[in-house]
């Protein structure tokens, strides 16, 4: 473990807490009370708008990674500045993590997130025009995701095929048994399903943890494949 929690530093006016980003369940979650990270590995679950890239995006720029997607040694391509909630995150450290959290240049890790990760991939030699999408994310992984450090992604199941995503988790697996540690947004029961992964829902609740085989996702891929016709009557009727 590097991180043992992640939080907003300072105290918003009254005004501020109405406007987005803090208006957002999770986000105000995280401000009152912090995020502790109990494990190596972090899913955040949740539907499209309920904040989860927001968070992740929030969390990478917060440990030095840019927000536009690559490792701590390119930092800020994008010409965009850091997000309000970005430049406010602050750590806790593990004790493992402690040597990392205390100089800037030791910090290692990587920021993948589905839209721009060709164009982080491409900067850093891992996007040969020779490959698919999912493959240059996999190179990423056989040769970035090697070191100690963080590394957040955002729905990297968007550009894997099953079989990839299976060869995802094991990269994951060696990684952690290495020292990293990841925070991961996903909207996938597969990957979800890491044995030992800590879960975290997010909605219109705020942030809250969960098991596995009780997340909507879950529950609702399980009903799907049973039965297609009962899901799709309600869409193509």
């Amino acid at each position: 473990m590097i991180v043992e929690r992640a939080y907003v530093s300072g105290v918003l006016s009254d005004e501020a807490e109405g406007e987005w980003p803090w208006s957002v369940p999770c986000v105000r979650r995280l401000l009152a009370d912090g995020l502790r990270l109990t494990a190596p590995v972090t899913y955040l679950v949740g539907e499209n708008g309920s904040g989860k890239s927001t968070l992740v995006e929030a969390l990478a720029e917060g440990f030095g990674l840019d927000s536009w997607g690559g490792s701590h040694d390119w930092r800020y391509a994008s010409h965009r500045p850091k997000s309000v909630l970005g430049e406010r995150i602050r750590f806790d450290a593990a004790p493992r993590g402690r040597p990392m959290l205390g100089s800037w240049r030791a910090r290692k890790g990587f920021f993948l997130r589905a839209e721009t990760a060709l164009d982080a991939l491409d900067r850093e030699g891992f996007a040969p025009d020779s490959v698919s999408h999912g493959e240059g994310f996999l190179a990423a992984f056989r040769g970035k995701f090697l070191q100690p450090g963080l590394y957040v992604m955002d729905e990297p199941e968007a550009a894997l095929s099953f079989t990839s995503c299976l060869e995802l988790l094991g990269h994951v697996d060696q990684l952690v048994r290495r020292g990293g540690q990841v925070i991961c947004a996903t909207h996938s029961p597969l990957l979800t399903a890491l044995p030992g992964a800590d879960i975290v829902e997010v909605g219109d609740h705020g942030m809250r943890r969960a098991a596995w085989d009780e997340l909507d996702l879950v529950e609702h891929w399980r009903r799907y494949l049973a039965d297609p016709r009962s899901y799709l009557r309600h869409v193509l009727e």
